[in-house]
């Protein structure tokens, strides 16, 4: 683990726990010290303050998801759990857009954390398990989190990705969007807001569709949901 914190009461705590759950754990006290450390030797996992002079906590989860992915271990799909002592919605938001694996308010409890951090760690390891899946010219990769239409790269933010990636494994099966909030943003509750998935979805068919206005590949159900075309 790699804790990231210009707090050192904050980092101490944190690694105590984290420690005693049997971790082994790193510590920055800044951004540009974060990005060193991920560099050096890439962690399982960052819990990431926001609220940092110098290179802040966005600015090191923005350059954490623009860095390719080095296979499942890679620092584009690294996870990251966001700490901030802002509630307000709007840096939730920005922190989900950008990739972030789930978010806590300070002051929080480090038996919560540590909760969430296994609950991040499960839900990678199931997204990097199993092999390319091809369906009609879109090819999902998990181990390297990369995807192809028609032979074209395209790039994805980790949250993207999760949720076509739980469609591929699906296909043909309709969901809605209270079932895709629990199936893919399976994190804190504050987060759970069905218009998330719709602004997803209208991304990934920007990114994916030859003409998003007439989807064939990820078609809306009307009154039920979403649907991967098989």
């Amino acid at each position: 683990m790699l804790v990231v914190d210009d707090d050192e009461r904050v980092r101490t705590v944190v690694t105590w726990q984290l420690e005693a759950d049997g971790f082994t754990v790193r510590q920055a006290s800044d951004g540009a010290g974060a990005l060193e450390a991920i560099s050096e030797q890439c962690p399982d996992l960052v819990v990431l303050d926001l609220s940092m002079t110098g290179v802040g906590g966005l600015d090191v989860l923005r350059r954490i998801r623009q860095r390719p992915a080095r296979g499942a271990d890679g620092p584009g799909s690294l996870p990251v759990i966001v700490l901030s002592g802002r509630s307000g919605e709007t840096d939730r938001i920005v922190g989900l857009d950008l990739g972030a694996d789930d978010y806590l308010v300070k002051p929080f409890s480090p038996g919560e954390l540590a909760a969430r951090v296994r609950s991040v760690l499960r839900r990678a390891g199931g997204a990097a398990a199993g092999s390319p899946t091809e369906l009609g010219g879109l090819v999902v990769d998990p181990a390297t989190r990369r995807v192809s239409v028609d032979g074209r790269a395209v790039e994805l933010t980790a949250r993207e990705f999760d949720l076509l990636a739980f469609l591929v494994r699906h296909p043909g099966h309709v969901f809605s969007r209270a079932q895709l909030l629990h199936q893919v943003w399976s994190s804190a509750p504050e987060w759970q807001r069905e218009a998330t998935v719709t602004e997803h979805v209208h991304r990934l068919r920007h990114k994916l569709e030859a003409d998003p206005a007439h989807p064939r590949r990820l078609r809306t159900v009307r009154g039920v949901g979403y649907q991967l075309e098989p």
